[in-house]
């Protein structure tokens, strides 16, 4: 089976290096994990699941020095289909001093996006674990899918990121991002604004936060702001969180959020999660607890979920 693994893999990457006229790394690499979850308000019988994804990726350099790559990751689709698809796939090329620009086909996100909720955490958000109802999350950016990255490294504190999404048909108009992030010394400060032009009620995003690292414990805050063009889907997130670094393997986190709505028909979304995780080697367990009051502003949804994950790599 190793040595037809290896055939294989001579076999493409000679096909990718005749295709050109330049070296070509070629790398396969597979992860799949075994997902355990539940909540209150659900009436899932069975909370036993998969997945698994199998990742491609090749690499060269050109005559002027910059180098291409590109990723491709192929996914199994839902339960409820047959088959698979590609998922997360990007261009990168690399500028040496002059940055890094990559075109996401998707799965890649700009300032605002992925940096959304930087709060320290040992597996999911204190939003994030599964729940009946859709539990809004931080922010509501549209970079992504098909859309160009930038990333600067400005000093070896200081990096710079930006994206542009291409507009729309329909006339509506293109979405941009930028963001700076500053780290030294334990500390780790991100800051990024933009917009999301691709519906007619336009929205300005902006995320800030600020972790902090001292020993084994690190300290995080999480504020972002989304601004429609009607001013009552206005929405405010603020989020806090710990965790601590028990052994190289094995963390703890703790985590609360809330979502302010401009609205009056909605209250305040209350989120808090305990997770935990242990890693060795290529075998990781995590799990998480994870309590929402209103979600997604309904005063009538509370509920609680959980997951634990059995994650593989190879």
């Amino acid at each position: 089976m190793n040595n037809l693994k290896k055939i294989g893999l001579t076999a493409l990457g000679t096909a990718m290096v005749a295709s050109s006229a330049q070296a070509v790394e070629v790398s396969v690499s597979a992860a799949t994990s075994i997902f355990f979850g539940g909540e209150d308000n659900s009436a899932s019988g069975n909370g036993w699941s998969m997945t698994d994804q199998v990742s491609f990726n090749a690499s060269g350099e050109m005559d002027n020095g910059f180098t291409i790559s590109t990723h491709l990751q192929i996914d199994a689709l839902a339960e409820s289909s047959a088959g698979s698809h590609f998922d997360d796939r990007n261009i990168v090329i690399g500028m040496g001093d002059m940055g890094t620009m990559t075109f996401s086909g998707h799965g890649s996100d700009g300032p605002v996006g992925a940096w959304d909720d930087l709060v320290p955490t040992a597996n999911e958000e204190s939003w994030s674990t599964a729940i009946g109802g859709s539990a809004d999350k931080p922010t509501n950016a549209d970079i992504g899918t098909n859309s160009f990255i930038y990333d600067y490294t400005l000093t070896d504190a200081i990096s710079l990121k930006a994206a542009y999404k291409p507009s729309k048909s329909g006339g509506i108009d293109s979405s941009t991002e930028v963001g700076v992030q500053y780290a030294a010394g334990g500390l780790t400060v991100s800051a990024a604004m933009g917009e999301n032009n691709a519906a007619a009620d336009k929205i300005d995003l902006a995320v800030f936060s600020a972790n902090y690292a001292m020993g084994p414990v690190t300290f995080g805050i999480q504020s972002n702001s989304t601004d429609h063009g009607t001013p009552t889907n206005d929405e405010d997130f603020v989020a806090y969180g710990i965790s601590y670094q028990a052994t190289d393997d094995v963390s703890f986190s703790y985590g609360v959020s809330s979502i302010d709505y401009a609205s009056a028909t909605k209250e305040d979304q209350d989120s808090s999660a305990v997770s935990a995780s242990f890693t060795a080697g290529g075998v990781a367990i995590s799990a998480s607890y994870q309590v929402t009051d209103n979600v997604a502003g309904t005063t009538t949804m509370d509920n609680t979920g959980y997951e634990i994950n059995f994650s593989f790599a190879f």
